[in-house]
């Protein structure tokens, strides 16, 4: 039996035993749960029981990504719900980037899920940048292509993320948009947006504020670029998501 790849700095999943309100967070595409520790510590300061889980492929060396699909994400991510909503009386999600993508994904499953807190999520998979990205990937043909991760404005903070970026998985998240139901999430919505964002355009966020069917609050992250949960605005991010959770689940 092969050892275990040593996992990335700061990228054990996490987890912390609080209230009955559980609040699960979810990482994005090549990233980990470093990305996401610090609004997940937040909301377990705040009292909430907190699962900060670490996606198949993620958090070791990007060879480990490569066979992971949507399927393996999405699997995991339903199964950390499961888990958590066993133990709380009530659960919301949270998630950066593709961990958006999860989340709105997670609402349409889980209808019980009390609301969703969205930072920069992926959601349009027709935005011109995406398409245009997608049809340049099929046509390299290669498995590998420089990394996305660590999109950071604040000198000196550094995303814990793959270098290079897995093709077919990435077609993989692409492929799901078209599949998210968006008309279907019908809870509350917190949507963070960066109106400088290098891998996900904010288009994007303009998608999910008119498709979803529930009440949207909007909050645009001036100082930030894409991973602002480590940016500038992470402790107003912080600070809404916890704010929202109280509101939701009050």
């Amino acid at each position: 039996m092969e050892p275990l790849t040593a996992l990335m700095p700061g990228a054990e999943p996490w987890r912390s035993d609080g209230g009955p309100v559980g609040v699960l967070v979810v990482h994005g595409f090549t990233g980990n749960p470093q990305s996401m520790r610090p609004l997940a510590e937040a909301l377990a300061a705040a009292g909430h029981t907190v699962s900060l889980p670490l996606l198949p492929g993620h958090g070791t060396r990007v060879e480990d990504m490569l066979p992971t699909r949507w399927a393996d994400w999405s699997a995991a991510a339903l199964a950390a719900h499961d888990e958590l909503a066993g133990r709380c009386e009530s659960v919301v999600v949270a998630g950066l980037s593709m961990g958006g993508t999860l989340t709105l994904w997670l609402a349409t499953q889980r209808p019980d899920v009390r609301g969703i807190v969205l930072v920069n999520p992926l959601a349009d998979g027709t935005a011109p940048g995406v398409s245009q990205l997608v049809t340049q990937l099929r046509a390299l043909g290669e498995p590998l292509v420089p990394g996305i991760g660590s999109d950071i404005a604040l000198e000196g903070s550094v995303e814990s993320a793959y270098p290079m970026t897995p093709v077919e998985p990435l077609l993989s998240l692409h492929a799901a948009l078209a599949d998210l139901r968006l008309g279907e999430v019908r809870c509350p919505v917190l949507l963070l947006t960066s109106p400088q964002d290098h891998v996900v355009e904010p288009a994007s966020s303009d998608l999910v504020a008119s498709a979803v069917s529930g009440p949207v609050e909007r909050v645009s992250l001036d100082r930030s670029f894409h991973v602002a949960t480590l940016d500038h605005d992470a402790a107003l991010i912080e600070q809404k998501t916890v704010e929202f959770v109280a509101r939701v689940t009050g």
